[in-house]
């Protein structure tokens, strides 16, 4: 017998998250001027999202990503300043027991540990209250910071897969990463 989850009732439960020096919560409109500071910014979205041009494009991708379908999706706010430093996300694939793990972060900020602190609060989430199987993400090829980020936190690489998409004009070989359940318990005993 199938035990049936709701994860909507566990994220609304987890809707703020917090770690030592982070807290992770709902983006909301108040956090425009934060988060243009990097999504204006082509070093920091260069892999992640086309940069934004405008107050009114950021506020309209807060309002329509974030604010629209809020769960899974959380803004990196530093518990020191309360300033929003960058996103993290948890895209569930429920059918399947499955999620990818996306993010970003101000490039003021880059080399901390913030997106490793970040993600493995996502991790614990995912596989202790969200009851996941595995946990994916996916990365550019040139961009192995992102790997990094990602092998920090125990995701072993799964493959490459050449031609993965077209992004900015430029054909992409992506990497992706994952980390199962029983992984992660070893990593947590």
């Amino acid at each position: 017998m199938e035990i049936v989850i709701n994860r909507n009732l566990i994220f609304a439960e987890n809707q703020s998250l917090k770690t030592e020096r982070l807290t992770l919560r709902p983006v909301t409109l108040s956090d425009v001027n934060d988060m243009y500071e990097y999504a204006s910014d082509e070093e920091t979205c260069r892999y992640v999202f086309p940069r934004h041009q405008t107050i009114k494009e950021t506020k309209e991708s807060i309002a329509n990503y974030f604010m629209c379908a809020p769960f899974g999706k959380y803004g990196i706010e530093l518990n020191t300043t309360g300033k929003l430093i960058g996103t993290i996300d948890l895209r569930i694939e429920s059918q399947h027991h499955i999620a990818e793990i996306g993010y970003a972060l101000n490039k003021d900020f880059w080399g901390n540990g913030y997106v490793p602190e970040a993600a493995n609060e996502l991790l614990r989430l995912g596989f202790e209250e969200l009851k996941l199987m595995r946990i994916f993400a996916t990365y550019d090829i040139d961009n192995p910071k992102s790997g990094r980020v990602m092998e920090k936190i125990g995701m072993k690489i799964e493959g490459n897969i050449p031609n993965a998409r077209m992004w900015k004009g430029k054909v992409v070989t992506d990497v992706m990463r994952g980390i199962t359940l029983e992984e992660w318990r070893q990593l947590h005993i």
